[in-house]
């Protein structure tokens, strides 16, 4: 019998940001980041899916402190100059530090602090691209509903990478101490996993069919993709 969906309050977002267990629980999610390979496969399907020569304009919804959204742009780069990224979060937590490795990258950030349905609702021009790596499972299905209609509206191309929700991805999920995480992130991992996603079921959810491709499915081992590219 396969997992049904479950979305729960997760400890991090429950933390002030500047709170230790928050402060640890951040450096354990680079880690769980770099063991999932979010960031390469985050890379490989935006590279693969744009179209055309490189975007101007990257919005990274739930940037958190904007490492992950760098180390892709270390992938991206040399075939994708000049990008401007807006990392959204609803937490001020960029550091000068990361943005001026950006820079060096020859792409400019920008932080933006603020709720992801009322920025949408105010992004104008669209943006090329839109990214989101382990945001989307924290929305119930009326929320997600809603925001993948304000993304269809904002982007060309949007890339999601979330939790896999499976009974093995779910067993990983609970031996996050064996590479010394902590008790707030393997909590979180196991609620992540619950609310993660299979199948079809983001795509179920997309607005419109009508000039949009999709692709959703696993991409290694514990990781569940969406792409939506708008096509002429």
């Amino acid at each position: 019998m396969s997992l049904q969906r479950s979305v729960e309050p997760e400890w991090l977002d429950q933390l002030a940001a500047k709170d230790p267990r928050a402060i640890r629980h951040r450096r354990d999610l680079k880690l769980i980041n770099a063991l999932m390979l979010q960031p390469s496969i985050m890379a490989e399907a935006l590279a693969e899916h744009w179209q055309g020569s490189g975007p101007r304009s990257l919005l990274d919804v739930g940037s958190g402190d904007g490492t992950f959204m760098l180390r892709v742009a270390r992938r991206l780069a040399a075939r994708w100059p000049d990008v401007t990224v807006t990392l959204l979060d609803q937490q001020n937590i960029v550091s000068g530090s990361t943005r001026k490795a950006f820079a060096a990258l020859g792409w400019k950030a920008e932080p933006v602090h603020a709720d992801v349905f009322e920025y949408l609702e105010q992004v104008h021009p669209r943006v090329d691209v839109l990214t989101a790596n382990l945001v989307l499972h924290h929305f119930s299905q009326e929320q997600l509903t809603r925001l993948l209609s304000l993304a269809a509206q904002s982007t060309r191309l949007l890339v999601a990478c979330e939790p896999r929700r499976s009974k093995f991805v779910l067993r990983i999920s609970r031996l996050l101490w064996l590479i010394g995480c902590s008790e707030v992130a393997r909590e979180d991992a196991i609620l992540s996993v619950r609310a993660g996603f299979r199948g079809k079921e983001l795509s179920a959810l997309w607005p419109t069919q009508d000039r949009w491709e999709l692709h959703e499915d696993a991409a290694r081992l514990f990781t569940h993709c969406l792409v939506a590219r708008q096509v002429d």
